[in-house]
């Protein structure tokens, strides 16, 4: 009976407590859920995190003709948490990044000691000298821009089709950054990445080669916005931003160079020089926004082949392709987007040719990129048959 009468105490008081007390803080929505800097100076840590709430509806059209299989997906696109800040010198600055949704999780193999994989980016960045800039870890290698562009800052829903098929994504190695500025307002930004070659998380060895990546990007009308969709601060003035990357994956062993999956061989694996090759740009002026991309990928030999010869059934995914939108954002903070993509695989090698997808959306940014609602609808025409299909969807954005 004393125990009983001292749960209920301790209760009354815990909700007593919560009841006057407040928690206030000086952070501001969309600038983390935490900022710490140390008493002395020696580090800080900026903690926050972000989810994305998508709804899919698709639909079939087979021979061009009635609709068919339509079909409703809802899922938890991405939940993240993200660490950042410095530590010893505000020269040695760190970021991590986890994925918990299955999305983000997926993919495990042997390779991967069959677990989840939850890291997405683990990184040090150092700024040893002047606008050098080391960085050391797992992240986002310096390949095409709608890549490098977060999720949460994407002008639609999700990336287009050429960045699915064609992105050199992330890996675990050193890369060197560094930019100058040239005359009164260009800048020149370089980027160079020595990495292991088979994706992120991967903890059993190396089996092909090293993967080396560089990119040279030229801003001819001064900084700004160039990795973040939409002209959400209305450049007074046009900006312009120019890129060309090109990754080589030495005696690489899987079908999208570090991506995709792997080939595997009567003795092992199939290893083969695979190439990638990006340009791309993005203009931003006063609440108008375009951005373009071109993809390429080659590879010494495309198709995985046993010891005696015969195919394995699996191929190199080699082909290019094209990506282009713009859109314009009203006083209102809505924007309407455009986006027309095309991505044309080697038909002889996976069977599958040239597919264009037609896509118009429509977004409204509440506080920025931090808490928005996007909406858009895809057309896809596949040129090799007439089995086209049409796709609807709607997702909610927070970060806090």
């Amino acid at each position: 009976m004393k125990l009983k009468w001292s749960m209920l105490l301790l209760f009354g008081l815990v909700t007593s407590y919560f009841a006057h007390a407040q928690d206030i803080t000086n952070n501001k929505f969309g600038k983390g859920l935490v900022n710490v800097v140390a008493k002395d100076s020696s580090y800080s840590l900026k903690f926050a995190a972000r989810f994305q709430s998508l709804y899919t509806g698709s639909w079939d059209f087979p021979n061009n003709d009635n609709l068919e299989n339509g079909e409703g997906q809802l899922l938890i696109r991405r939940a993240r948490l993200k660490f950042e800040g410095f530590a010893y010198s505000p020269k040695l600055t760190y970021k991590i990044e986890l994925g918990l949704s299955n999305r983000d999780i997926s993919g495990g193999s042997e390779f991967t000691s069959n677990s989840p994989r939850y890291i997405l980016d683990a990184v040090l960045k150092w700024n040893f000298y002047e606008n050098f800039e080391l960085w050391i870890g797992q992240t986002k290698l310096p390949g095409n821009r709608e890549r490098v562009i977060s999720s949460a800052n994407l002008q639609t829903v999700d990336r287009s089709l050429v960045n699915s098929e064609f992105n050199v994504d992330r890996e675990m190695g050193f890369q060197l950054h560094h930019h100058f500025g040239l005359g009164e307002k260009a800048i020149i930004k370089e980027a160079f990445a020595f990495s292991q070659g088979e994706g992120r998380n991967v903890t059993t060895g190396n089996l092909g080669g090293y993967q080396y990546t560089g990119r040279l990007e030229v801003l001819p009308f001064g900084d700004f916005d160039d990795y973040s969709g939409a002209d959400l601060k209305r450049e007074q003035t046009p900006k312009l931003a120019l890129g060309v990357s090109y990754d080589h994956n030495s005696n690489a062993v899987k079908t999208r160079s570090n991506s995709g999956s792997y080939m595997t061989t009567d003795t092992g694996f199939f290893e083969t020089d695979i190439n990638t090759f990006f340009v791309d740009g993005i203009f931003k002026y006063q609440g108008f926004s375009a951005m373009a991309e071109y993809a390429k990928r080659t590879a010494d030999n495309a198709v995985a082949v046993n010891s005696d010869g015969t195919p394995t059934g699996r191929v190199v995914e080699v082909g290019d392709g094209i990506n282009m939108q713009a859109g314009y954002l009203f006083k209102n903070n809505f924007e309407v987007v455009g986006r027309y993509t095309q991505v044309a695989l080697d038909e002889t090698l996976t069977g599958e040719g040239i597919e264009n997808q037609y896509t118009f959306g429509v977004s409204k940014y509440i506080v920025g990129h931090k808490l928005k609602v996007q909406t858009d609808v895809s057309w896809n025409d596949y040129e090799n048959n007439l089995d086209n299909s049409l796709a609807y969807r709607l997702q909610i954005d927070i970060h806090f």
